[in-house]
């Protein structure tokens, strides 16, 4: 470097400082902010060593300046260099201990040399680390990079504590999913040891749809207080209802009178005497002849028993058009709809002899009595009430007897398909008849079916292309 004409001696910045080409030079004894004062200030007259430049593994060393030494640390005004501008140099040495001694980050010191050294011992190159921070303000942030660093260990833990959080979650949900498991296995075998099976089915065909027969019965157990001609001792099957489910379209729930004409191995019979008479699976078989179906399950119903089922559910709703006042049945009915308890609904589901439409409409009311237990045992207010369930399932278990492949899930499923077809969109009503009082010597009065037109209307029900709504003569009447 020259001195220009016609100033004070400008100061010559140590070799390690002079600036690149393109940059600025900052003017002698600016201090810059970012760069932290030195631990200890170099000696008056003590030469800066030049910095060395390493690239790779080959290693170029400095000359000094003599210029450099004779003014480095003396301004244009005469003030001595601010320690903050000593070249590092200048600094303590540090250890050369292991690297506990010192941040990674932060590269060990160089040895300092003593007073009038010309340049700088130099390490073995392999103890070197490849580069440097090119600036005061680089040294500055290699130095306390670490202070971010507890952010990632707290990362890494919350990561952590994810995956035991989601094995917690997972764990709670298989305890819950193995309780309901076994809450609904136990229901099944509860349910499954109290069903009272009888033979009942035949070898007929399958069908395409799901059909029941649902019998109600009154098997006159004393179960009523009142005497007379219901108190004939025996089995009887007063109410036959067909319950179909077809794979697509409405479910349907159709009654045949108990009066209908049978022929049973050439001799004449109604058809609520054929179980008596001829045993159950004649029932079934009869039952298949004039429906076209195969019945897949039966449901027999103990009236008697209703009573019990009833009480159970706190009553059910029943509705009646009539004043009634009948010694016979016992009922005694004010017209209108009314909630019944077990021996009133019993009493509304035997009544015949004070209804003008006799045995069709005591039908008709017995129906109605079975629809309103179906609802209201499948209510929430008696899903909801666990003493309740157990209450009516006994109940129900005691009065009712089911065919030999009946299981827990059968019964659900007839269930849901009676209160489906006794709904806004399901199909009820009655068989086709020709005559309602057709004579037969040893018999009496009897039904007199319809066979041709029942035939196409189970067809149709059970092809599921039927309209919803009511059929049969009822429907006509």
């Amino acid at each position: 470097m020259t001195q220009e004409s016609g100033g004070a001696d400008p100061h010559i910045n140590p070799p390690s400082f002079i600036p690149a080409g393109n940059r600025r030079t900052r003017p002698s004894g600016q201090v810059p902010r970012s760069f932290a004062p030195a631990r200890a200030s170099r000696q008056s007259g003590q030469a800066p060593s030049a910095r060395p430049s390493v690239t790779g593994n080959d290693i170029e060393e400095p000359q000094p300046n003599a210029n450099a030494t004779a003014s480095a640390n003396v301004t244009d005004n005469g003030r001595r260099t601010p320690p903050s501008f000593s070249p590092k140099t200048g600094r303590a040495t540090r250890s050369t201990a292991p690297d506990a001694a010192a941040p990674r980050s932060i590269p060990p010191s160089r040895a300092r040399m003593s007073s009038g050294s010309s340049r700088n011992a130099v390490r073995n190159p392999s103890d070197m680390p490849v580069s440097r921070p090119s600036s005061p303000a680089a040294n500055v942030s290699t130095k306390f990079s670490h202070i971010g660093r507890p952010a990632a260990a707290t990362a890494k833990t919350v990561t952590a504590h994810r995956p035991r959080a989601l094995r917690i979650i997972l764990c709670a949900i298989a305890v819950l999913v193995a309780a309901l498991i076994l809450s609904v296995f136990g229901a099944w075998q509860w349910v499954d040891s109290k069903l009272n099976r009888s033979d009942w089915l035949t070898d007929t065909p399958n069908t395409p749809a799901s059909t029941w027969l649902i019998l109600g019965s009154d098997e006159r157990d004393g179960s009523t207080d009142y005497g007379g001609v219901d108190d004939i001792s025996g089995f009887r099957t007063d109410t036959i209802l067909v319950l179909i489910k077809p794979k697509s379209g409405p479910s349907s729930l159709i009654s045949i009178p108990r009066d209908s004409l049978m022929n049973v191995d050439n001799q004449y019979m109604k058809i609520n005497a054929v179980a008596q008479i001829a045993g159950k699976k004649a029932l079934v078989s009869n039952v298949e002849q004039i429906t076209g179906q195969k019945i897949d399950h039966v449901a027999q119903i103990k009236f008697g028993g209703l009573q019990n089922v009833v009480n159970a559910l706190g009553g059910i709703e029943l509705c009646y058009d009539e004043d009634v006042q009948d010694s016979y049945s016992g009922l005694n009915w004010k017209a209108g709809c009314h909630t019944a308890d077990g021996s009133t609904a019993l009493s509304f589901s035997r009544m015949r002899y004070a209804d003008a439409r006799g045995d069709f409409g005591r039908n008709e009311r017995q129906r109605q009595v079975i629809s309103a237990i179906v609802k209201k045992a499948s209510s929430s207010g008696t899903l909801t009430n666990p003493s309740k369930v157990v209450a009516v399932s006994n109940a129900a278990m005691s009065a009712l007897t089911v065919d030999e492949k009946t299981n827990p899930y059968t019964l659900l499923t007839m269930a849901l398909a009676f209160k489906s077809a006794t709904g806004s969109n399901g199909i009820s009503g009655s068989v086709y008849w020709s005559d309602p009082d057709y004579y037969v010597d040893g018999v009496g009065s009897s039904v007199l079916l319809d066979d041709a037109k029942n035939t196409e209307l189970f067809n149709q029900l059970a092809d599921g292309t039927h309209k919803a709504g009511t059929v049969g003569n009822l429907a006509e009447g």
